[in-house]
């Protein structure tokens, strides 16, 4: 039985049922990555083959070989990201060599933010920021769908004055 799948929860009651982030998320920073590093390539190959001669012009294969690396490392950090909404807390897991969980309790939520800049809007992303009193426990959940992002920060926010009308 898997862990931490929609299943596994079900049936055991206790574990949290996770949600991975979108495959928009990892597309967009594939592109950039692309983008980037093959302009990089592109102009170091041009201009270390003008200046220095051809055979110099083989270090820009060095960029290509980081947009390889950097191709592996989006995929498995993308993979890495997911949240939980429980009953009393918000759990959100990132990370591959170093895991790390943020437990966000709703009634410690001040402003649940959705933000979405010029090349999140353009691949149709959005991401979701927690800002709690201690700075140390503010969180994001990237790459989101506009619409769950609007959806999670309406709950969060629902959730966190229901949780905090009582302190």
């Amino acid at each position: 039985m898997e862990t931490g799948s929609a299943a596994g929860a079900e049936t055991m009651g206790t574990e949290p049922i996770w949600t991975g982030l979108p495959p928009g998320l990892l597309r967009m920073r594939r592109l950039l990555l692309v983008v980037w590093l093959g302009l990089l390539a592109l102009a170091l190959g041009l201009l270390l083959g003008l200046l220095a001669g051809p055979v110099w012009a083989a270090f820009a294969l060095l960029p290509l070989a980081a947009l390889a690396w950097g191709w592996v490392l989006l995929g498995r950090n993308w993979r890495s990201w997911r949240y939980a909404e429980r009953a009393d807390d918000l759990l959100i897991s990132r990370g591959v060599l170093w895991r790390e969980e943020t437990v966000v309790p709703y009634g410690r939520m001040q402003l649940v933010e959705v933000t979405s800049g010029p090349v999140e809007r353009h691949f149709g992303l959005a991401s979701v920021q927690l800002h709690t009193a201690a700075a140390a426990t503010d969180a994001t959940i990237p790459g989101l769908d506009p619409a769950e992002a609007e959806r999670l920060r309406d709950r969060l926010t629902e959730l966190g004055e229901a949780r905090s009308a009582g302190l």
